[in-house]
């Protein structure tokens, strides 16, 4: 158990700003000690790492209406922000970081306000079979954060207006729209307020050990805005798009996967992998792999199969080598 437990709160709601402080938290979490970051981002679309910006939000819609497209490290898929949202995140060495017992605090969270959620599926919480939470993962040379949002009172109907969730998706949770999915925590408790959600968050979080302060002005000034730079950048953010003339997708347990392959030739000269899969390192891999490879499926497959994966990973290889050796190419 760490020995060290702090508590930061963000006073921005520029996502750009707040997951930029979330990176610098994680460079920097000591040795022996857990940081609960919270956080909230105003009217913005937050897509995984993986994901196809294009795809997953209506980009033009959002930035007419003066809202923020934001890219984060994890992997997963995309979120919409409001005031109506608030996010953790739990950032430790991986000596201390354990999913299990970091969900079990936003659980006794939102138990000490009389509200029963528990864990579903591969990274929700849910009410009476409704999701108010969704969660995603990050590692980097043996440093791990864990965010997710609570869903207060965010407004649904523009969640609806902006996001783009495939129907194969909403297929496989049984209903039949991203509003239908999700329900908000006032709509439980009705004089629920957000400083009561982060003294509920505060006090679980210090059950496991007394909990410092984390000033803000103790960030280095010029480190963060060098990180928010980096956040807000459109190549970061949106990708470079380009002419692709074949495209397959999938969706597996573990999440969806789309390649988009520009072929010339019969080889495969770019490649592009989208995902909302919770192993980013993972996805990232699979592009590289197919450039420079015959565009056939057993080429495909021999080329997959040739990647020095991570042991968690191979259960995820084996399903992708089994879809693209049954595809019609």
């Amino acid at each position: 158990m760490a020995t060290r437990r702090r508590i930061v709160e963000a006073t921005s709601t520029n996502p750009y700003e707040n997951l930029a402080l979330e990176n610098l938290l994680l460079q920097q979490v000591g040795e022996d000690e857990i940081i609960l970051y919270l956080w909230q981002n105003a009217h913005t679309v937050v897509i995984g790492r993986n994901q196809n910006a294009w795809q997953e939000c209506d980009v033009a819609q959002l930035e007419a209406d003066g809202g923020r497209l934001a890219r984060r490290l994890s992997g997963g898929g995309a979120v919409y922000h409001d005031l109506g949202n608030l996010n953790y995140t739990f950032i430790a060495r991986k000596a201390h970081y354990d999913v299990v017992a970091q969900t079990q605090i936003i659980i006794c969270a939102l138990a000490a306000l009389g509200i029963g959620a528990e864990a579903s599926g591969r990274n929700d919480l849910h009410v009476d079979g409704r999701k108010i939470s969704g969660n995603a993962y990050y590692s980097h040379q043996g440093r791990c954060y864990h965010h997710g949002t609570l869903l207060y009172d965010v407004d649904t109907a523009q969640m609806a207006r902006y996001l783009n969730v495939a129907p194969d998706k909403l297929r496989s949770k049984g209903v039949a729209s991203v509003k239908s999915r999700v329900q908000n925590l006032r709509e439980i408790s009705p004089s629920l307020t957000i400083p009561d959600l982060k003294n509920a968050l505060t006090q679980a979080f210090a059950a496991g050990g007394e909990v410092e302060g984390l000033a803000l002005d103790g960030i280095d000034e010029r480190a963060w805005q060098a990180e928010t730079a980096k956040m807000a950048d459109w190549q970061w953010r949106l990708g470079q798009r380009f002419a692709f003339d074949r495209s397959l997708g999938h969706r597996f347990d573990w999440g969806r996967v789309d390649l988009a392959l520009a072929v010339e030739g019969g080889v495969v000269r770019q490649a592009a992998v989208y995902s909302d899969a919770l192993v980013p390192d993972f996805i990232d891999a699979l592009a590289p792999s197919m450039e420079g490879v015959r565009y056939d499926r057993g080429a495909l497959v021999a080329a997959i199969a040739g990647l020095s994966i991570e042991e968690d990973w191979q259960p995820l290889r084996d399903d992708l080598q089994a879809w693209l050796g049954s595809v019609a190419l």
